[in-house]
């Protein structure tokens, strides 16, 4: 085989691999929501129904307002994992849970943060680089937000 012939071969191979994960764009995105929303989701439901125990944890971490301050982040996560699962308002709803993950941070893992490898080891520092993975490339093609845009942008009849 010459080096003309060979080239030609990894041309091909990488054009039909190119090709098929050009198919499959709209998996990453749907996952990225999925694992996120259901994570949040589920926190968020837990955090909700014991909201006494999740008030006692913030008075813990000396956050101000501990009852309003669980209330308020208990159904954000509830509400706004559900929007990332079903791909409805999905930049938006990524703002109060980046910012949850920012004060879950600065907060209760503030002790254990000794350097930039402590802070990329940490599940919140994941949570909140999906977030903003999200939050600035968008819920893809597998969701809500991009039905209700195809209806917005769509002729409707008088």
């Amino acid at each position: 085989m010459t080096n003309g012939s060979r080239s030609s071969l990894v041309y091909k191979v990488r054009a039909l691999l190119l090709g098929l994960v050009g198919r499959v764009q709209w998996l990453p995105p749907l996952l990225g929501r999925l694992a996120v929303g259901l994570l949040f989701l589920s926190t968020g439901w837990g955090k909700v129904h014991d909201i006494p125990k999740f008030t006692a944890y913030f008075r813990t971490l000396g956050i101000p307002a501990p009852g309003f301050q669980a209330v308020l982040v208990g159904y954000s996560e509830l509400v706004c994992g559900a929007l990332l699962i079903v791909g409805l308002l999905t930049r938006l709803a990524t703002i109060p849970l980046i910012v949850s993950m920012i004060v879950a941070i600065l907060t209760a893992r503030l002790g254990d943060l000794h350097s930039l490898w402590d802070l990329v080891g940490f599940e919140e520092f994941t949570y909140l680089a999906l977030l903003a993975m999200i939050a600035i490339l968008g819920p893809g093609p597998v969701a809500l937000d991009h039905v209700v845009v195809r209806s917005l942008e769509s002729p409707h009849p008088h």
